[in-house]
């Protein structure tokens, strides 16, 4: 029986090799060589192919990254053809309790609500890693990508989802109040995850316009002024932004108006302190690292 689909990934040295169903849940696993594999008989024996570079194990996918001495068109479906035959053979995947058998029960999840500078915002943080990618969803029709953000739509009071690594960030309608509707929110989000819910569908999420723009390729591509706020925002700002259930993204940079362009999601989209931290705190920043004090920011959807 097949189980192994494949799929291609940004970069051309990995390939991931995807499954119907989880393997493992709440951890990801990450082999550089046969040593380090000794608790995946899968990996280990996946590096005794010479070609074999690292061997990363998440979710529902094994992702292989390969050496130079071969192509992937050349390899890819024998390789797809012997882990579709150790695990029909019922060889162990993970031999560490996070690997996942059709009779394991649901995962036990913590969820608490964590107030944010943003009055319309609260952060649901959750004890386990959601996604590696950060989304923001601003109505049901772009939900494509997250399950997740779907379901939370069809709560009537739900105007935003912002999702980035363990938590996610409700914007609600001025309707309510969150004293009525936290318990509500928080035990959903507790039962979808519990319950094995996809909070983020990886291969949708790579179509999204907004990501497609934060690929590294086009940061190599970009000017050195571009890069240098780029490293300043990810390094100094987003950290910070990230605390309080929000997120910032580089959009662009005009070296004739010395104007720097951000989007804005999560918490700190409609935040009414955002003009101030864009103006005070992250201009004045930008300005005191790069040495260039005509620099302006301004956040395209403020």
């Amino acid at each position: 029986m097949k189980n192994v689909i494949i799929k291609e990934t940004q970069n051309p040295t990995i390939l991931k090799f995807e499954f119907p169903d989880f393997i493992v849940k709440n951890a990801s696993h990450e082999f550089k060589n046969i040593d380090e594999a000794a608790k995946s008989p899968l990996a280990q024996q996946l590096f005794y192919l010479p070609f074999v570079k690292s061997v990363y194990i998440s979710g529902n996918f094994i992702a292989i990254e390969r050496y130079n001495i071969v192509e992937w068109d050349d390899v890819k479906d024998a390789v797809a053809e012997q882990i579709d035959d150790f695990v029909n053979k019922g060889g162990t995947i993970l031999k560490i309790e996070e690997e996942v058998k059709p009779w394991d029960k649901k995962q036990p999840a913590t969820v608490y609500g964590e107030s944010t500078p943003n009055p319309a915002v609260l952060k649901f943080v959750v004890n386990t890693m959601l996604t590696k990618v950060a989304m923001e969803f601003k109505n049901i029709d772009e939900t494509a990508a997250s399950p997740l953000a779907k379901e939370l739509f069809k709560f009537p009071y739900v105007k935003e989802v912002f999702i980035d690594e363990n938590y996610v960030s409700v914007t609600k309608y001025a309707v309510n109040e969150w004293a009525e509707i936290t318990l509500e929110l928080r035990s959903f989000i507790k039962e979808f995850i519990e319950n094995g819910g996809t909070v983020i569908d990886n291969n949708l999420a790579a179509e999204n316009p907004t990501i497609e723009k934060q690929k590294i390729e086009n940061f190599d591509n970009l000017d050195v002024t571009s890069q240098q706020i780029i490293n300043i925002l990810e390094e100094y700002v987003k950290p910070a932004v990230a605390a309080d259930g929000g997120n910032i993204l580089f959009d662009s940079y005009d070296e004739t108006e010395k104007r720097v362009k951000v989007i804005l999601q999560g918490a700190c989209s409609g935040c009414p302190s955002s003009t101030f931290t864009l103006k005070n705190g992250i201009e004045n920043m930008l300005k005191d690292m790069l040495k260039d004090e005509d620099i302006k920011v301004e956040a395209i959807n403020a």
